[in-house]
């Protein structure tokens, strides 16, 4: 039983810190509630998941032999939190438009924690504390426990945005924080980059 608490804590704090998906999710929630945001928070979860699954299962060793590959996934990952950056820094904060924007996709949200670094090393750190072996049981309790605590963590942030939605409700409030945001995922960006 201690190895599933360890697990589960692991899992927490990789989940609920403070990171990219985290902060589209709370983003998201404040600029379209909490049940649009679902969309987000399952793609996150399932995202983050498969990836998990995967490294478990022997993509580490592929990255191993080709470093060149997690290069890559790290400078599109910048790339795609500065275009999210950008996204939220031109959006206008209009909440109440007859054509109202989209919450973000399952799709996207699984497609952020593929490109997001944050994801990559708590794959890496997880299976080598927990399933350096491979073990494939191990993977797969490892994954179970990682499912539910990734979800209710993101969806904790998608909910914290809800919260402040009623302290948004005017377009130039909804403006500053989504600029706000923005600075936050620029920063992050620029923060993978450095050594």
């Amino acid at each position: 039983m201690s190895l599933m608490m360890s697990m589960a804590a692991f899992a927490l704090v990789a989940s609920i810190t403070p990171g990219p998906v985290n902060i589209v999710a709370l983003s998201s929630g404040a600029q379209f509630g909490f049940r649009a945001s679902q969309r987000h928070v399952a793609g996150a979860t399932l995202g983050f998941v498969l990836l998990l699954v995967l490294m478990g299962l022997g993509l580490h060793e592929v990255l191993q032999r080709w470093p060149s590959l997690t290069r890559v996934v790290q400078l599109a990952g910048v790339a795609f939190l500065l275009f999210m950056a950008w996204k939220l820094a031109a959006d206008d904060g209009r909440l109440d438009t007859k054509e109202p924007g989209r919450a973000p996709s399952m799709v996207y949200g699984a497609v952020m924690q593929w490109l997001n670094p944050k994801a990559w090393l708590a794959c890496v750190a997880g299976m080598g504390a927990f399933v350096a072996d491979g073990e494939a049981r191990l993977v797969w309790q490892f994954a179970a426990v990682y499912l539910v605590i990734c979800y209710v963590s993101v969806g904790c942030w998608a909910y914290a945005g809800t919260f402040l939605r009623g302290y948004l409700s005017n377009p130039a409030g909804m403006r500053l924080f989504n600029r706000g945001m923005a600075l936050l995922l620029a920063v992050s960006a620029i923060y993978l980059l450095l050594p």
